[in-house]
């Protein structure tokens, strides 16, 4: 159905209206036309019923539009309802949730504080077992154990319980002492079982303070047997640095130490010990020096020694001052001494044979010595740190 438009109504002014002064007609204008009279009076029953037609359609207009607004109002409300209503359950959910989480972390708070409880009472059954077996069994030896490492995460019991909070050790010290502190029972006791009470616990007092001071003096005499260790392990790094050519406090600081290389210029590593260095230091070069001077004056006297000699010439004759029992000519003199070199030489060459291979046995023995003292030295260095570890 069509809106069909509703004439806009005048705007009456408060204004007094003025006259307006009517140009004065003529009688020939339709003063006494009844014809016109007739047109006129049916152009305004038209208007009026025009006038009528758009205000009914306006109100029908206006009914309906009252209808849809009162009918989306309701809808609104009803809706308003629901939703409070989804608000609600949403809300009574979250919380029986909220109650069911608390209630589970609860129920698993309490399952690991009973399962701690039970594992603190097996380790103070075993430590009971333990001090038992100690106080029975008399042993002697080193006063200290090696413990072996735990695989579990990479951490050992120490550094775990290093990591623990402050609420946590708080929490198991309440959980042990539980069970260590038993709750006295002395309720209708009389004084005859309250003096035997008192006096159980003060026997209690007596034990437990004697197990105190042997484990005190335990701790003591740990401390010292691993301080005497580090010591000798500082001693055996030393012999170490020494053989290595190293300073001597060089392996024993908190870092390995430096790669000493040749020089500046040359990155290769120097493979000089420390006496070599230190005697360069201390004019090595005049050392130096004189190797070369020697080697060059030993070349220079084998090129002398084996250059060709001229033969002198025969001596007719008796040689003056030739005395009973010597060749005739030096040439004899000189077989005769090149016969005794000869002999020489040979007995010298078997003497350096003989030496070389005493030599050669001598320096496989302290081969096999160093290697066994490295052995040695390498088993102890394991040890020791496994004794630092723990």
């Amino acid at each position: 159905m069509r809106n069909t438009p509703v004439p806009k109504r005048r705007r009456l002014s408060r204004r007094p209206e003025r006259r307006r002064k009517k140009p004065p007609q003529t009688p020939a204008e339709g003063e006494g036309d009844p014809e016109f009279i007739k047109r006129q009076d049916q152009k305004r029953s038209d208007l009026d019923e025009q006038l009528k037609e758009y205000i009914s359609e306006w109100r029908k207009q206006r009914a309906k539009e009252e209808d849809e607004l009162k009918k989306l109002k309701e809808k609104q409300a009803k809706r308003k309802i629901s939703r409070a209503e989804e608000e609600q359950k949403m809300a009574q959910r979250k919380k029986e949730e909220e109650e069911r989480r608390v209630r589970e972390a609860e129920e698993k708070k309490q399952r690991e504080i009973e399962e701690k409880r039970m594992r603190l009472e097996e380790a103070e059954k075993k430590r009971q077992a333990m001090l038992q077996a100690m106080k029975d069994k008399d042993k002697k030896g080193p006063n200290f154990t090696i413990a072996k490492k735990e695989t579990g995460l990479g951490l050992s019991s120490a550094a775990m319980e290093r990591n623990k909070t402050k609420e946590q050790l708080e929490e198991e010290k309440k959980i042990s002492l539980s069970f260590r502190i038993k709750p006295l029972a002395i309720e209708g006791f009389g004084e005859q079982k309250l003096r035997e009470k008192a006096q159980e616990l003060w026997e209690l007092i007596v034990k437990l303070e004697t197990e105190k001071y042997d484990l005190e003096e335990r701790q003591k005499r740990q401390d010292y047997d691993l301080k005497e260790l580090k010591e000798r392990q500082k001693q055996q790094l030393r012999h170490k640095a020494l053989k290595k050519g190293l300073d001597p406090e060089a392996l024993t600081g908190k870092y390995p130490p430096k790669i000493q290389v040749a020089s500046k210029y040359e990155r290769r590593v120097d493979t000089r010990s420390y006496d070599d260095k230190k005697k360069l230091f201390e004019g090595g070069w005049d050392e130096i020096s004189k190797d070369v001077n020697e080697k060059i004056w030993n070349e220079k006297k084998e090129q002398y020694t084996g250059r060709q000699k001229s033969k002198l010439p025969k001596w007719f004759g008796e040689r003056p001052g030739k005395k009973a029992g010597e060749p005739e000519t030096p040439e004899g003199e000189e077989d005769a001494k090149a016969d005794e070199d000869i002999v020489e030489d040979e007995d010298e060459v078997e003497e350096e044979v003989v030496e070389e291979e005493d030599e050669e046995a001598e320096e496989d023995e302290e081969e096999e010595e160093e290697e066994e003292e490295e052995e040695e030295e390498e088993e102890e260095e394991e040890e020791e740190e496994e004794e630092e570890e723990e």
